[in-house]
């Protein structure tokens, strides 16, 4: 019996031992090779650049011109989607490709960028639009 009882008040130990009993959170400023890792997985904040895929049907270019505000969503699971970001029209590039500046929030590869009923994919790849 005295034996279970050691093993308890070790195991107890142990796992005390092993969870801190309080964390503190600090913000440190990005360095080099955190916005190597944003950049690879198309992340982009505020002020930054970003390149939109569209079908460069005649519908999208009524619809969306430059200047135009996009609200931009991203597939949350069950809750369907969710607002994350907008982004300013700059400029058309090319039949396929909107260029535009991030407003709010956080856009990454693979958000729906859109006006009304039409959108546009938010892709990684910054060279189509240059």
């Amino acid at each position: 019996m005295e034996r279970h009882v050691s093993m308890m008040a070790l195991l107890l130990l142990s796992v005390f031992l092993g969870f801190p009993g309080y964390a503190q959170a600090v913000s440190y400023p990005l360095i080099e090779e955190q916005r190597e890792e944003k950049a690879a997985k198309g992340i982009r904040e505020k002020g930054e650049t970003v390149c939109l895929f569209q079908s460069g049907t005649e519908d999208i270019r009524k619809t969306i011109i430059v200047g135009d505000i996009l609200i931009v969503y991203r597939e949350g699971g069950k809750r369907g989607h969710e607002e994350v970001g907008k982004i300013k029209v700059l400029r058309y590039v090319g039949e396929d490709y909107i260029k535009g500046e991030v407003l709010e929030g956080r856009v990454q590869t693979g958000d729906v960028a859109k006006k009304g009923a039409v959108a546009g994919l938010v892709i990684s790849s910054g060279e189509r639009c240059k």
